[in-house]
């Protein structure tokens, strides 16, 4: 008895907070159509205190920085959206048009055909979402891999046991994918820096050499942390070392 209570209750805080965050993320939308872009932040950032992470919130959250004007935290928000949707051409559009308008012009390493081609390809879904489609094609493996057991027909017999083949080749892929994406994420840390302009060190300290210099809004990756200090990596292969109060990692949630 005990158990169910805590259970009705758990489903209800679950549902009341949903209906929460629907309110407040209505009430940023109109508070955003209506150009008061900062009250539709307080809003958006209500719902993810609430525990809500979600790409729409954190894209919502870009647009309206980006209205201000506030560049860093406009890249920083749809940067976060891009993590929970990485294919949406929207986020990626607005993301360019926030980058475009950043001190700091990065080179790029040109990556290999082979290299190119994987993360093209790994890179479709989020590993949430290659783990959901294996789940999706195990369950068709084994509902498949009974019809052929209880198919009287050789015909259809012949088509279940193919059938479930294809679904078992799929779940199998979706894994290796979604192991591949999750150790991908899980080494990389990305980071905005947000220092209107910070003096990035030979060594993590105030006395070390400056090796170069970055602006609000450039995206970096953690390569190594020391006390105060973040060694962080460019695209184009220059490390150095920065403050942790000049930047703000990307995968905080």
């Amino acid at each position: 008895m005990f158990k169910k209570l805590i259970l009705v209750l758990s489903l209800f805080t679950v549902l009341l907070s949903s209906a929460q965050n629907e309110k407040l993320f209505d009430q940023a939308t109109t508070a955003y159509n209506a150009g008061e872009y900062e009250k539709a932040i307080a809003f958006y950032t209500d719902i993810l205190e609430n525990g809500e992470h979600s790409a729409a919130v954190y894209y919502n959250l870009g647009n309206a920085y980006y209205k201000l004007n506030e560049i860093a935290d406009s890249i920083y928000y749809y940067e976060k959206a891009l993590l929970l949707a990485p294919n949406d051409k929207e986020i990626k559009t607005n993301l360019s048009y926030a980058q475009n308008m950043t001190l700091d012009a990065i080179d790029t390493v040109q990556e290999t055909g082979i290299s190119k081609l994987y993360k093209n390809i790994t890179g479709k879904l989020t590993f949430d979402q290659w783990a959901y489609l294996a789940i999706a094609a195990m369950f068709l493996f084994v509902l498949l891999y009974i019809a052929f057991y209880n198919f009287n027909y050789s015909s259809r017999k012949r088509w279940a046991f193919i059938g479930s083949l294809i679904a078992l080749f799929v779940c199998i892929i979706a894994i290796l994918f979604a192991y591949i994406q999750q150790k991908d994420f899980n080494q990389k840390r990305p980071a905005i820096i947000f220092a209107e302009e910070c003096s990035i060190k030979a060594e993590p300290n105030e006395a070390g050499q400056q090796v170069f210099l970055l602006h609000a809004g450039t995206k970096v990756n953690i390569l190594d942390e020391l006390n105060d200090w973040d060694k962080i990596g460019l695209t184009d292969g220059k490390t150095g070392w920065i403050l942790k109060s000049e930047l703000k990692p990307l995968k905080d949630f």
